[in-house]
């Protein structure tokens, strides 16, 4: 099956020039992300890989780029964090129609991961909530690349965390 993700990444300063980064992925067979840059020592991939699952898809793009640009640091895999905008064109319903939904149901409506003016919530969480309502159709890929994406989110920020818990936990004990 054919999944479709965007990994974004922060790039070492010694490790900034995005043709010779996109040449390097080329070269090793990485052909199936298109890149982007935004911001300095920024570059988003989009791929569209083949795989027997989304997890499986997101993982062997995650180690291709690993392997050809050792020091760019994840920072977000997505489909993952998205606004009503980006949910309402996923479930095929207006803006204005999630932005009713989230308020006609605000108990059992998923809880944003940051609420605000601009309120962010997993794109997975909102679209399992959709689907045990029924009547919307998300298509099945769309929703294994959500659930995975926010899987390897979870987990780079549990590993960015943990050291730092190590530190206040043995702060506490000792």
């Amino acid at each position: 099956m054919e999944y479709v993700f965007t990994l974004k990444y922060r790039l070492a300063a010694e490790d900034c020039d995005l043709d010779a980064i996109v040449e390097r992925l080329g070269e090793a067979g990485c052909d199936d992300a298109t890149a982007g840059v935004g911001q300095p020592g920024r570059i988003a991939l989009f791929f569209t890989r083949e795989g027997t699952s989304a997890f499986g898809a997101l993982v062997s793009a995650l180690q291709d780029i690993k392997r050809v640009v050792p020091s760019a640091r994840l920072v977000e895999a997505g489909p993952d964090f998205v606004g009503l905008t980006d949910v309402a064109e996923v479930a095929g319903v207006s803006r204005q129609n999630m932005r009713k939904l989230m308020l006609n149901h605000a108990i059992d409506f998923p809880s944003p991961v940051h609420e605000g003016s601009a309120s962010v919530w997993h794109l997975s969480d909102i679209l399992d909530w959709l689907s045990a309502r029924g009547g919307y159709e998300i298509k099945a890929d769309v929703f294994d690349v959500a659930r995975s994406a926010k899987q390897i989110n979870l987990a780079r920020e549990a590993r960015e965390l943990e050291p730092r818990l190590g530190r206040q936990l043995e702060c506490l004990v000792a």
